[in-house]
């Protein structure tokens, strides 16, 4: 399947699962609370199947043409005439508090998935690494830290970091706090130190996408070194005479860091010479070699028929592997702080990127979305499922934001009402509903630029 494809895939499911299950929410608590329900929709468009519920209310359900969400449409003035019976049912006649409610219930039942699906990961167990510095940049603050290559990072600010995913996160909560992060570390020996980065000022630098561990001048490992285990007869690297234990220093003249960053450099360049600078026992040698062109997944790709080296070395690995795993009753509690810490995170992230302390290159939109759903279901069932679990936070608390056409804008505009003991004045609701268009509209077109940019690697 090509990468274009399975990515749209993973974004319609993605997309479709987490704004259906969002729009639920506001379904089952409207049913609930009183309020006339019209009709629930998955999808947008035409009903490609559609029936009615066997009770009075005769609710219309409806499976529509266009994957990407769903609605919930209840009875409301604003929207036409109301029946004189149905009018205590309407949702602009609904108490304050109850469609406050309903307004709620959707972000809620966003944050209710999160939970559900780290409780599900914790009972089968999240395999991870320990946060592993391969190697750190001379003249750098890790350096100037003594921060040291082979060292694991036990803690950050204080709090333990058993895995690589909670060392980053630590940090940037660190960052966005008063810029001093606390690092406590052990050495291959089991000897531990206290370090301290001093990065105040360097919040809205360190925050772009990607540019965390690299601005610190920490290399995380563990990376593959840019090692030939092995190179099959009769392919462009045998006939060029490179061997096993060949370790590729540049190529192009472009230095390579790993096993990676080699592979890229030679998948993107088919049929095309490159200049590599080889060391061999303790000698630099230069080889030409043009990669052969071969055709997977639907792109052309070169390849110089080498494999990598075995890494990491059977000692590291074990030091390095480590698993989350729970029972289900501890999985609850776990799974509610990993929901609150990482919607607390997103909260603060939002707000210090309005102020610009923050870089606002973290606004991701679809396309980025669509790149991340696609290469988290090639990572398997589990990498998606926490990758869904993360959407369905980031998705339940936008719209909180307080934004006319959001929910969090309709929850204020609920709560004003029931301050003035009656509705806004049309004029003012037009012009809200409007306002707040016009910022969506421009959100997109930002976070559409960032998506395209960060592609490009602009």
């Amino acid at each position: 399947m090509s990468d274009i494809l399975l990515n749209t895939l993973g974004f319609i499911v993605a997309i479709s699962l987490l704004v259906a299950i969002h729009e639920y929410g506001h379904f089952w608590v409207a049913r609930r609370l009183g309020f006339k329900v019209l009709r629930f929709s998955i999808g947008f468009g035409r009903p490609l199947l559609r029936w009615r519920s066997k009770d009075a209310d005769q609710v219309e359900y409806w499976i529509s043409s266009i994957p990407l969400g769903g609605y919930v449409k209840m009875l409301d003035e604003r929207e036409g005439e109301v029946p004189a019976a149905d009018l205590e049912r309407a949702f602009n006649r609904r108490p304050v508090w109850a469609r406050v409610a309903v307004l709620f219930a959707g972000p809620l039942a966003n944050f209710l998935f999160a939970i559900v699906a780290f409780w599900v990961l914790y009972q089968l167990g999240v395999a991870s690494i320990r946060p592993y510095v391969e190697d750190v940049v001379p003249d750098t603050v890790a350096a100037s830290a003594g921060l040291r290559a082979d060292d694991i990072i036990e803690a950050v600010g204080g709090a333990p970091t058993p895995t690589i995913e909670q060392a980053q996160l630590a940090i940037v909560e660190e960052l966005l706090g008063d810029g001093i992060i606390e690092l406590g570390v052990v050495d291959a020996e089991g000897r531990q130190r206290e370090l301290t980065l001093d990065v105040r000022g360097r919040v809205n630098e360190l925050t772009a996408p990607d540019a965390l561990f690299d601005g610190l001048g920490i290399v995380v490992g563990p990376r593959p070194p840019a090692v030939f285990g092995a190179v099959d007869p009769d392919t462009p690297a045998s006939l060029a005479g490179l061997r096993g234990g060949d370790r590729v220093v540049a190529v192009d003249g472009q230095s390579v860091q790993d096993w990676d960053e080699f592979a890229d450099y030679v998948s993107s360049r088919p049929g095309q010479s490159i200049d590599f600078t080889i060391e061999r026992d303790g000698e630099s040698l230069a080889v030409a070699v043009v990669p052969a062109v071969v055709e997977e997944g639907g792109r052309t790709l070169g390849r110089l028929g080498v494999r990598g080296s075995t890494y990491p070395p059977p000692g590291l690995a074990e030091r390095l592997r480590t698993e989350r795993r729970y029972g289900p009753i501890e999985s609850i509690g776990v799974a509610t702080a990993e929901t609150w810490s990482m919607s607390v995170l997103t909260v603060r992230f939002i707000g210090r990127m309005l102020t610009g302390d923050v870089s606002l290159r973290n606004a991701s939109g679809p396309v980025m979305i669509a790149v991340y759903a696609g290469d988290y279901i090639q990572a398997g069932l589990s990498r998606f499922l926490s990758f869904l679990a993360v959407i369905s936070i980031s998705l339940g608390i936008m719209n909180l934001l307080p934004v006319p056409i959001l929910d969090g804008g309709q929850i204020v505009q609920s709560l004003i009402e029931g301050v003035r003991g009656s509705p806004l004045p049309e004029r003012a609701a037009v012009i809200g509903q409007q306002i707040g268009l016009a910022m969506l509209v421009a959100l997109m077109g930002f976070v559409f630029y960032n998506d395209i940019t960060r592609l490009l690697g602009l």
